[in-house]
Protein backbone atom coordinates (compact mmCIF):
# COMPACT_ATOMS: atom_id res chain seq x y z
CA UNK A 1 0.00 0.00 0.00
CA UNK A 2 1.44 3.37 -1.03
CA UNK A 3 2.08 6.10 1.52
CA UNK A 4 -0.77 8.65 1.24
CA UNK A 5 1.46 11.39 2.74
CA UNK A 6 4.27 10.96 0.17
CA UNK A 7 4.70 14.01 -2.03
CA UNK A 8 4.29 13.30 -5.70
CA UNK A 9 6.99 14.66 -7.96
CA UNK A 10 5.48 17.18 -10.30
CA UNK A 11 7.02 19.09 -13.17
CA UNK A 12 8.38 21.82 -10.89
CA UNK A 13 10.17 19.27 -8.71
CA UNK A 14 11.66 17.59 -11.77
CA UNK A 15 12.90 20.94 -13.08
CA UNK A 16 14.41 21.73 -9.69
CA UNK A 17 16.24 18.40 -9.61
CA UNK A 18 17.38 18.78 -13.21
CA UNK A 19 18.74 22.27 -12.49
CA UNK A 20 20.52 21.01 -9.38
CA UNK A 21 22.30 18.19 -11.24
CA UNK A 22 23.14 20.44 -14.20
CA UNK A 23 24.85 22.96 -11.92
CA UNK A 24 26.55 20.18 -9.99
CA UNK A 25 27.93 18.56 -13.15
CA UNK A 26 29.21 21.91 -14.44
CA UNK A 27 30.95 22.53 -11.12
CA UNK A 28 32.57 19.09 -11.20
CA UNK A 29 33.75 19.66 -14.79
CA UNK A 30 35.42 22.94 -13.78
CA UNK A 31 37.05 21.30 -10.75
CA UNK A 32 38.22 18.34 -12.83
CA UNK A 33 39.69 20.64 -15.50
CA UNK A 34 41.54 22.69 -12.87
CA UNK A 35 42.90 19.55 -11.19
CA UNK A 36 44.04 18.17 -14.55
CA UNK A 37 45.79 21.40 -15.57
CA UNK A 38 47.53 21.98 -12.25
CA UNK A 39 48.50 18.34 -11.76
CA UNK A 40 49.89 18.17 -15.30
CA UNK A 41 52.00 21.29 -14.71
CA UNK A 42 53.29 20.12 -11.34
CA UNK A 43 54.03 16.57 -12.55
CA UNK A 44 56.16 17.96 -15.38
CA UNK A 45 57.62 20.93 -13.53
CA UNK A 46 58.40 19.72 -10.02
CA UNK A 47 61.01 17.13 -11.23
CA UNK A 48 63.07 20.13 -12.40
CA UNK A 49 63.42 21.13 -8.74
CA UNK A 50 65.26 17.89 -7.94
CA UNK A 51 68.19 15.86 -9.23
CA UNK A 52 69.38 12.27 -8.94
CA UNK A 53 72.48 12.82 -6.80
CA UNK A 54 72.90 14.42 -3.36
CA UNK A 55 71.78 16.90 -2.09
CA UNK A 56 68.86 15.98 -4.42
CA UNK A 57 67.68 19.61 -4.63
CA UNK A 58 68.45 21.44 -7.85
CA UNK A 59 69.83 24.50 -6.08
CA UNK A 60 71.19 25.93 -9.34
CA UNK A 61 67.62 26.30 -10.61
CA UNK A 62 66.80 28.72 -7.77
CA UNK A 63 70.18 30.41 -7.30
CA UNK A 64 71.17 31.24 -10.90
CA UNK A 65 69.70 33.58 -13.48
CA UNK A 66 68.64 32.40 -16.96
CA UNK A 67 71.46 31.81 -19.40
CA UNK A 68 71.83 30.83 -23.03
CA UNK A 69 71.70 27.05 -23.50
CA UNK A 70 74.10 25.61 -26.10
CA UNK A 71 73.16 22.29 -27.74
CA UNK A 72 75.41 20.46 -30.21
CA UNK A 73 76.84 17.11 -31.31
CA UNK A 74 80.40 15.93 -31.83
CA UNK A 75 81.78 13.83 -34.70
CA UNK A 76 80.83 10.64 -32.84
CA UNK A 77 77.15 11.60 -32.66
CA UNK A 78 77.18 12.29 -28.92
CA UNK A 79 74.83 15.11 -27.94
CA UNK A 80 75.81 17.84 -25.48
CA UNK A 81 73.70 20.42 -23.65
CA UNK A 82 75.10 23.08 -21.31
CA UNK A 83 75.08 26.79 -20.68
CA UNK A 84 77.04 28.98 -23.06
CA UNK A 85 79.58 29.83 -20.36
CA UNK A 86 80.28 26.14 -19.75
CA UNK A 87 80.30 25.54 -23.50
CA UNK A 88 83.12 28.04 -23.97
CA UNK A 89 85.10 26.28 -21.24
CA UNK A 90 84.35 22.91 -22.84
CA UNK A 91 85.69 24.13 -26.19
CA UNK A 92 88.99 25.10 -24.57
CA UNK A 93 89.23 21.78 -22.74
CA UNK A 94 88.37 19.66 -25.84
CA UNK A 95 90.03 21.25 -28.88
CA UNK A 96 90.02 17.91 -30.72
CA UNK A 97 86.22 17.68 -30.75
CA UNK A 98 84.29 18.77 -33.82
CA UNK A 99 81.18 20.89 -33.21
CA UNK A 100 78.16 19.86 -35.33
CA UNK A 101 74.74 21.52 -35.38
CA UNK A 102 75.34 24.12 -32.66
CA UNK A 103 72.13 25.77 -31.38
CA UNK A 104 71.96 28.61 -28.86
CA UNK A 105 68.59 28.68 -27.06
CA UNK A 106 67.82 31.98 -25.31
CA UNK A 107 67.19 31.85 -21.52
CA UNK A 108 66.87 28.05 -21.59
CA UNK A 109 69.74 27.27 -19.23
CA UNK A 110 70.73 28.25 -15.72
CA UNK A 111 67.94 29.04 -13.26
CA UNK A 112 65.10 31.44 -12.48
CA UNK A 113 66.50 33.57 -9.63
CA UNK A 114 66.40 36.79 -11.67
CA UNK A 115 62.79 36.34 -12.91
CA UNK A 116 61.66 35.27 -9.42
CA UNK A 117 63.18 38.35 -7.81
CA UNK A 118 61.80 40.66 -10.51
CA UNK A 119 58.28 39.21 -10.24
CA UNK A 120 58.34 39.50 -6.46
CA UNK A 121 59.44 43.16 -6.58
CA UNK A 122 56.91 44.06 -9.27
CA UNK A 123 54.04 42.52 -7.32
CA UNK A 124 55.05 44.05 -3.97
CA UNK A 125 55.60 47.60 -5.29
CA UNK A 126 52.49 47.40 -7.46
CA UNK A 127 50.28 46.30 -4.55
CA UNK A 128 51.69 49.01 -2.25
CA UNK A 129 50.79 51.68 -4.81
CA UNK A 130 47.45 50.14 -5.81
CA UNK A 131 46.24 49.48 -2.26
CA UNK A 132 47.10 52.99 -1.08
CA UNK A 133 45.34 54.69 -4.00
CA UNK A 134 42.54 52.12 -4.24
CA UNK A 135 41.61 52.16 -0.56
CA UNK A 136 41.74 55.98 -0.51
CA UNK A 137 39.47 56.20 -3.55
CA UNK A 138 37.04 53.62 -2.16
CA UNK A 139 36.82 55.51 1.15
CA UNK A 140 36.01 58.72 -0.73
CA UNK A 141 33.40 57.03 -2.94
CA UNK A 142 31.78 55.14 -0.07
CA UNK A 143 31.89 57.65 2.79
CA UNK A 144 32.06 61.14 1.32
CA UNK A 145 30.29 61.05 -2.05
CA UNK A 146 26.55 61.06 -2.53
CA UNK A 147 24.44 59.23 -5.06
CA UNK A 148 24.09 61.30 -8.20
CA UNK A 149 24.44 60.90 -11.94
CA UNK A 150 28.06 62.02 -11.92
CA UNK A 151 29.01 59.50 -9.22
CA UNK A 152 27.12 56.76 -11.05
CA UNK A 153 29.10 57.56 -14.20
CA UNK A 154 32.36 57.46 -12.22
CA UNK A 155 31.50 54.06 -10.74
CA UNK A 156 30.46 52.77 -14.16
CA UNK A 157 33.74 54.00 -15.63
CA UNK A 158 35.67 52.15 -12.92
CA UNK A 159 33.80 48.94 -13.69
CA UNK A 160 34.43 49.38 -17.42
CA UNK A 161 38.17 49.84 -16.80
CA UNK A 162 38.27 46.34 -15.30
CA UNK A 163 37.42 44.91 -18.72
CA UNK A 164 40.03 46.84 -20.73
CA UNK A 165 42.62 44.50 -22.35
CA UNK A 166 46.02 44.47 -20.69
CA UNK A 167 47.78 45.55 -23.90
CA UNK A 168 45.93 48.90 -23.67
CA UNK A 169 47.31 49.46 -20.18
CA UNK A 170 50.73 48.41 -21.50
CA UNK A 171 50.65 51.10 -24.21
CA UNK A 172 49.39 53.64 -21.68
CA UNK A 173 52.24 52.81 -19.30
CA UNK A 174 54.76 52.95 -22.14
CA UNK A 175 53.61 56.40 -23.21
CA UNK A 176 53.12 57.96 -19.76
CA UNK A 177 55.63 56.33 -17.43
CA UNK A 178 58.39 55.34 -19.86
CA UNK A 179 58.32 58.44 -22.07
CA UNK A 180 56.62 61.34 -20.22
CA UNK A 181 56.99 60.87 -16.46
CA UNK A 182 58.86 63.71 -14.67
CA UNK A 183 62.45 63.28 -13.49
CA UNK A 184 64.68 65.67 -11.51
CA UNK A 185 68.04 65.62 -13.25
CA UNK A 186 71.12 67.74 -13.86
CA UNK A 187 71.30 66.85 -17.57
CA UNK A 188 67.90 66.58 -19.31
CA UNK A 189 67.56 64.35 -22.34
CA UNK A 190 67.18 65.86 -25.80
CA UNK A 191 63.90 64.00 -26.36
CA UNK A 192 62.27 65.33 -23.16
CA UNK A 193 58.73 66.60 -23.72
CA UNK A 194 59.17 69.57 -21.37
CA UNK A 195 62.02 70.93 -19.22
CA UNK A 196 61.94 73.62 -16.54
CA UNK A 197 64.09 74.71 -13.64
CA UNK A 198 63.65 72.94 -10.33
CA UNK A 199 63.07 75.46 -7.52
CA UNK A 200 66.28 77.36 -6.66
CA UNK A 201 68.74 74.62 -7.59
CA UNK A 202 70.81 73.92 -10.68
CA UNK A 203 68.72 70.82 -11.43
CA UNK A 204 65.88 70.54 -13.93
CA UNK A 205 62.41 69.03 -13.87
CA UNK A 206 62.47 67.05 -17.10
CA UNK A 207 59.45 65.19 -18.47
CA UNK A 208 61.56 62.50 -20.13
CA UNK A 209 60.08 59.34 -18.59
CA UNK A 210 61.55 56.65 -16.41
CA UNK A 211 62.41 54.33 -19.26
CA UNK A 212 61.92 50.57 -19.11
CA UNK A 213 62.13 50.19 -15.36
CA UNK A 214 60.81 48.52 -12.23
CA UNK A 215 58.92 51.67 -11.22
CA UNK A 216 57.27 52.11 -14.63
CA UNK A 217 56.14 48.48 -14.70
CA UNK A 218 54.83 48.62 -11.12
CA UNK A 219 52.83 51.80 -11.79
CA UNK A 220 51.37 50.31 -14.97
CA UNK A 221 50.29 47.17 -13.13
CA UNK A 222 48.89 49.28 -10.28
CA UNK A 223 46.68 51.27 -12.66
CA UNK A 224 45.53 48.05 -14.31
CA UNK A 225 44.43 46.48 -11.01
CA UNK A 226 42.93 49.65 -9.48
CA UNK A 227 39.35 49.00 -10.74
CA UNK A 228 39.25 45.58 -9.06
CA UNK A 229 40.64 46.92 -5.77
CA UNK A 230 38.39 50.02 -5.69
CA UNK A 231 35.23 47.99 -6.38
CA UNK A 232 36.04 45.27 -3.82
CA UNK A 233 37.09 47.75 -1.12
CA UNK A 234 34.02 49.94 -1.65
CA UNK A 235 31.72 46.94 -1.25
CA UNK A 236 33.60 45.95 1.89
CA UNK A 237 33.19 49.44 3.37
CA UNK A 238 29.47 49.48 2.56
CA UNK A 239 29.06 46.10 4.29
CA UNK A 240 30.03 47.62 7.66
CA UNK A 241 26.76 48.27 9.58
CA UNK A 242 25.61 51.88 9.74
CA UNK A 243 25.12 51.51 13.47
CA UNK A 244 28.88 51.65 13.93
CA UNK A 245 28.99 55.05 12.26
CA UNK A 246 25.97 56.36 14.18
CA UNK A 247 27.41 55.23 17.52
CA UNK A 248 30.69 56.95 16.72
CA UNK A 249 28.95 60.18 15.73
CA UNK A 250 26.89 60.03 18.92
CA UNK A 251 30.10 60.01 20.95
CA UNK A 252 31.27 63.20 19.23
CA UNK A 253 33.73 61.73 16.73
CA UNK A 254 34.40 63.48 13.44
CA UNK A 255 33.75 61.77 10.13
CA UNK A 256 37.41 60.92 9.57
CA UNK A 257 37.74 59.58 13.14
CA UNK A 258 34.67 57.44 12.52
CA UNK A 259 36.11 56.06 9.30
CA UNK A 260 39.52 55.39 10.81
CA UNK A 261 38.36 53.87 14.11
CA UNK A 262 34.92 52.38 13.47
CA UNK A 263 34.71 51.54 9.75
CA UNK A 264 38.10 50.82 8.22
CA UNK A 265 39.24 48.19 10.79
CA UNK A 266 36.16 46.08 10.07
CA UNK A 267 36.67 46.44 6.31
CA UNK A 268 40.28 45.21 6.34
CA UNK A 269 39.30 41.57 5.57
CA UNK A 270 37.60 42.83 2.42
CA UNK A 271 40.66 44.91 1.57
CA UNK A 272 42.80 41.76 1.85
CA UNK A 273 40.33 39.96 -0.40
CA UNK A 274 40.83 42.73 -2.93
CA UNK A 275 44.59 42.30 -2.61
CA UNK A 276 44.22 38.59 -3.40
CA UNK A 277 42.26 39.43 -6.54
CA UNK A 278 44.84 42.04 -7.48
CA UNK A 279 47.83 39.74 -6.94
CA UNK A 280 46.36 36.91 -8.96
CA UNK A 281 45.84 39.29 -11.88
CA UNK A 282 49.00 41.38 -11.95
CA UNK A 283 51.39 38.50 -11.22
CA UNK A 284 50.48 36.75 -14.45
CA UNK A 285 50.39 39.72 -16.82
CA UNK A 286 52.92 39.70 -19.64
CA UNK A 287 52.08 42.57 -22.00
CA UNK A 288 52.32 45.46 -19.47
CA UNK A 289 55.67 44.38 -18.03
CA UNK A 290 57.03 43.38 -21.43
CA UNK A 291 56.71 46.96 -22.68
CA UNK A 292 57.50 48.83 -19.47
CA UNK A 293 59.70 46.83 -17.09
CA UNK A 294 61.44 43.68 -18.30
CA UNK A 295 64.22 42.38 -20.45
CA UNK A 296 64.85 38.78 -21.50
CA UNK A 297 68.50 38.64 -20.42
CA UNK A 298 70.22 40.41 -17.54
CA UNK A 299 73.44 39.36 -15.87
CA UNK A 300 72.86 41.16 -12.54
CA UNK A 301 70.13 40.83 -9.93
CA UNK A 302 67.97 43.87 -8.99
CA UNK A 303 69.88 44.56 -5.77
CA UNK A 304 73.33 44.36 -7.38
CA UNK A 305 75.18 47.41 -8.74
CA UNK A 306 72.66 49.85 -7.25
CA UNK A 307 73.85 53.34 -6.33
CA UNK A 308 70.69 54.53 -4.55
CA UNK A 309 66.92 54.10 -4.17
CA UNK A 310 66.15 55.91 -7.42
CA UNK A 311 68.60 53.84 -9.46
CA UNK A 312 67.08 50.72 -7.90
CA UNK A 313 63.58 51.70 -9.06
CA UNK A 314 64.66 52.85 -12.54
CA UNK A 315 66.46 49.67 -13.55
CA UNK A 316 64.92 47.04 -15.78
CA UNK A 317 64.25 43.60 -14.32
CA UNK A 318 63.44 40.09 -15.39
CA UNK A 319 60.01 38.59 -14.66
CA UNK A 320 58.64 35.07 -14.73
CA UNK A 321 55.68 35.74 -17.10
CA UNK A 322 58.00 37.28 -19.70
CA UNK A 323 60.58 34.53 -19.09
CA UNK A 324 57.91 31.90 -19.80
CA UNK A 325 56.86 33.84 -22.90
CA UNK A 326 60.48 33.80 -24.10
CA UNK A 327 60.71 30.05 -23.57
CA UNK A 328 57.49 29.55 -25.54
CA UNK A 329 59.43 30.40 -28.70
CA UNK A 330 60.94 26.89 -28.55
CA UNK A 331 57.83 24.69 -28.19
CA UNK A 332 59.32 21.52 -29.71
CA UNK A 333 62.74 21.46 -28.08
CA UNK A 334 63.23 18.72 -25.52
CA UNK A 335 66.12 20.66 -24.00
CA UNK A 336 63.88 23.63 -23.15
CA UNK A 337 60.94 21.72 -21.64
CA UNK A 338 62.50 21.26 -18.15
CA UNK A 339 63.02 25.02 -17.91
CA UNK A 340 59.52 25.71 -19.31
CA UNK A 341 57.61 23.47 -16.94
CA UNK A 342 59.87 24.27 -14.00
CA UNK A 343 59.34 28.01 -14.49
CA UNK A 344 55.56 27.59 -14.78
CA UNK A 345 55.42 25.42 -11.65
CA UNK A 346 57.55 27.91 -9.69
CA UNK A 347 55.35 30.76 -10.93
CA UNK A 348 52.17 29.02 -9.77
CA UNK A 349 53.72 28.30 -6.38
CA UNK A 350 54.72 31.97 -6.04
CA UNK A 351 51.21 33.23 -6.90
CA UNK A 352 49.59 30.65 -4.63
CA UNK A 353 51.95 31.71 -1.85
CA UNK A 354 50.95 35.37 -2.21
CA UNK A 355 47.25 34.45 -2.26
CA UNK A 356 47.58 32.04 0.68
CA UNK A 357 49.36 34.67 2.78
CA UNK A 358 46.62 37.23 2.08
CA UNK A 359 43.88 34.71 2.89
CA UNK A 360 45.56 33.71 6.17
CA UNK A 361 45.77 37.36 7.21
CA UNK A 362 42.16 37.91 6.19
CA UNK A 363 40.88 34.92 8.17
CA UNK A 364 42.92 35.93 11.20
CA UNK A 365 41.48 39.43 11.14
CA UNK A 366 37.96 38.12 10.60
CA UNK A 367 38.25 36.01 13.73
CA UNK A 368 39.32 39.07 15.73
CA UNK A 369 36.77 41.50 14.25
CA UNK A 370 33.25 40.19 14.62
CA UNK A 371 29.97 42.01 14.95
Amino acid sequence: MSNPFQTKQGWNQRKERLSFWSLRICTYIIIAAAIFIFSNIFMKGVPTFFKAEAPYINTEFFTESPQILSVWEDQDGQEYSMTKKNYEQWIVAHPEKEIIGLKNLTASGGGILGPLAGTFLLVVICMIIALFIGVSASIYLSEYCGKGKIMSMIRLSILNLAGVPSIVFALFGLGVFCWLAPVITDVPKDNAAFVCGWLWTDSYLSFQGWGTSLLAGSCTLAIMVLPVIITACEESLRAVPKGFREASYALGATQWQTIRKSVLPFAIPGVLTASVLGITRVAGETAPIMLTATMSEKSTLPWEQVEGPWSFLTQSVQALPFHIYTLAKFPDSEHVKPMQYGSIAAFLILVMGFALLSMMLRNRLRNKLKW
